[in-house]
């Protein structure tokens, strides 16, 4: 059923961890994710965390002396890994929180450690140093193949051979490492909004089912965006797939 915008504030806001599933081209998407962390900021001020995909868990020390003052902009920017949007979707959430000195946690995997997987399994992992090993999930890392977000992965239209056992594990050490990362920088009586991509909480499962399984008293409230042709009404497939869903017309202009 349609929903005030209101209703999801306050739901968000009596949870302890937030996941908005974005669109990553979605300006929409990104504007709300926006719009809901200043409107919460209002309410409990420094007890809210803000933490990112787009982040990732070596990139925590340049982000860190960003928001603490201590780099110019122009380092931060240079020595960052960035996506192509990130001035326009990412970076006013950044200056948010730099502005107001609130944590921003870089959560995901090392983009060669989720290929590093990817071709040689989580075992591969455990070739690491003890150093490289800090930016992971602790090993061995929980994996249940038969949850939806991994097992259609291995059913993808078009793959053919290219799918491998090893090829969801890739997107599973991203939710994994996002989850612990999330986990490790919240704490009771905080906040912690993460912003994922829609694939990494749909369903209540992904990152969901990770934080569920480290603590299952967490209260997490998920949103999820979609796009469709028509937004009077959600179409069957995007129904129930989050605890609020932002429907967006197809044809918004992408950012990425």
């Amino acid at each position: 059923k349609d929903i005030k915008y209101e209703k999801m504030l306050k739901e968000a806001g009596d949870a302890d961890i937030v996941l908005f599933g974005e669109s990553h081209d979605n300006p929409i998407s990104h504007w709300l994710q926006l719009e809901l962390t200043k409107d919460l900021y209002e309410t409990i001020k420094d007890k809210l965390v803000l933490g990112a995909e787009m982040f990732e868990t070596d990139n925590q020390v340049v982000l860190d002396e960003y928001l603490n003052g201590l780099i110019s902009e122009s380092s931060f920017e240079s020595n960052a890994r960035f996506w192509p949007n990130y001035k326009t979707d990412y970076k006013p959430l950044v200056l948010f929180a730099k502005e107001n000195k609130l944590k921003f946690v870089a959560t995901n995997v090392p983009r060669r450690y989720a290929s590093m997987v990817n071709s040689k399994g989580f075992e591969g992992l455990e070739t690491l140093s003890d150093e490289a090993k800090t930016f992971l999930p602790p090993l061995p890392v929980k994996y249940d193949a038969e949850l939806n977000c991994y097992k259609s992965m291995m059913e993808m239209e078009g793959m053919g051979s290219h799918v491998t056992p090893n090829f969801p594990k890739a997107q599973a050490i991203k939710d994994a490492t996002m989850a612990h990362f999330i986990l490790k920088n919240w704490s009771k009586g905080k906040m912690l909004i993460h912003y994922p991509g829609s694939y990494h909480s749909e369903n209540f499962e992904s990152i969901y089912w990770y934080l569920k399984q480290a603590n299952p008293d967490l209260k997490i409230v998920t949103i999820h965006t979609v796009s469709q042709a028509e937004i009077s009404e959600l179409t069957e497939e995007n129904k129930g797939k989050a605890d609020f869903t932002i429907c967006v017309d197809e044809d918004m202009t992408k950012t990425r």
